[in-house]
């Protein structure tokens, strides 16, 4: 394990971090993402149009949060048919392991739940990473967003 993943841990999302989640998604997508999107694609996803709706989604399946002692940094989850739907680093916080940390926390539950597979939409920018954890590229995707087209890719890992 890298020296800088030490001191980062995972927890259980909780309802009141809700407002930190959200804070999370949009910065990694306006100032990460946006190297990959152009600035209409980016103005389209980075949007949470009811803070309510975005809770209940979060509480619907587990999900973690990543720390970095009380600072939340990065989040993740799990649909029960193997989706890792969502996974969000902070910017300060890129490269220093936090996604990784994050994705072992969803293989172990995913193994702990009997899945035989994982599986996600990576944006251009998440596409690398997930492809140096084992993921394998099943399509490449063109989804709207607010009027917007992004390219993304379905990808899955299978797990041993």
């Amino acid at each position: 394990m890298p020296v800088s993943q030490k001191r980062f841990s995972v927890k259980r999302y909780e309802p009141s971090d809700a407002r930190t989640t959200i804070e999370i998604f949009l910065r990694a997508v306006r100032e990460v993402a946006s190297k990959d999107y152009s600035p209409e694609q980016v103005a389209a996803w980075a949007k949470v149009d009811d803070a309510e709706v975005w809770a209940q989604y979060r509480v619907s399946r587990p999900t973690w949060l990543a720390v970095d002692g009380s600072t939340p940094i990065g989040f993740t989850d799990l649909k029960p048919d193997g989706c890792l739907d969502m996974m969000f680093v902070s910017p300060d916080y890129q490269g220093k392991g936090v996604a990784s940390l994050l994705l072992e926390t969803v293989e172990r539950a995913a193994r702990e739940q009997g899945l035989q597979r994982i599986f996600t939409e990576a944006s251009l920018t998440a596409r690398p990473f997930f492809e140096r954890r084992g993921f394998i590229i099943l399509a490449a995707q063109q989804v709207e967003k607010r009027g917007q087209i992004l390219s993304n890719f379905l990808m899955e890992k299978t797990l041993a």
